[in-house]
C-alpha cells in the first residue's frame, strides 16, 4: 500500500525486478527518498532508469550502472534540451554528497546502503532545492 500512497511506478519496480541488479535494495530506497521528497514528481523510465519530472519536464534521472562500477547515481538536471548555461549554481547550499559538472547539472554517488542512508536529510533537501530551482 505504501508504493501506491508515495507514488511508485508499478512499470519501473516491474523493469527494475526483471533487470536483477545487486542494487536492488538501494535503488528502491532512492525511489522512496525522492518520491517522499516532492509530492508532486512523477516517475517514469527514461535512459534505461527510474526519470523523475515536474509538469512533464524531466528533474532528475536515476543511473543504474553496470552491476562492475559498484555505484548507482542521481543526476540533477533540467531536462534533455539544450539550454542557456545558469550563471551560477542552481542549490546554493554546498552538500558533501552533490557533485557539480556544470551550474545547472549535478551527480549525487553512493556505493551502498548506508550512504545512501547517511546522506536522506541531505537528498530530501536537494530534491526540494532542485524542484523549486529549475520550475
Amino acid at each position: 500500500m505504501v508504493r501506491k500512497t508515495i507514488g511508485l511506478n508499478e512499470e519501473i519496480t516491474k523493469f527494475l525486478d526483471d533487470l536483477n541488479h545487486p542494487f536492488r535494495k538501494e535503488i528502491e530506497q532512492l525511489r522512496i527518498y525522492i518520491l517522499t521528497s516532492n509530492k508532486d514528481l512523477a516517475e517514469n523510465i527514461k535512459w534505461n532508469g527510474p526519470n523523475y519530472s515536474i509538469n512533464s519536464e524531466d528533474r532528475i534521472t536515476l543511473r543504474i550502472l553496470p552491476t562492475t562500477t559498484k555505484k548507482i547515481q542521481l543526476i540533477f538536471h533540467c531536462g534533455a534540451k539544450v539550454k542557456e548555461q545558469q550563471k551560477e549554481k542552481l542549490i546554493k547550499q554546498d552538500f558533501d554528497i552533490l557533485k557539480w559538472k556544470t551550474n545547472d547539472r549535478a551527480i549525487a554517488t553512493f556505493k551502498n546502503m548506508l550512504e545512501i542512508e547517511k546522506g536522506k536529510n541531505d537528498l530530501s533537501i536537494i530534491v526540494s532545492e532542485w524542484i523549486k530551482a529549475t520550475k
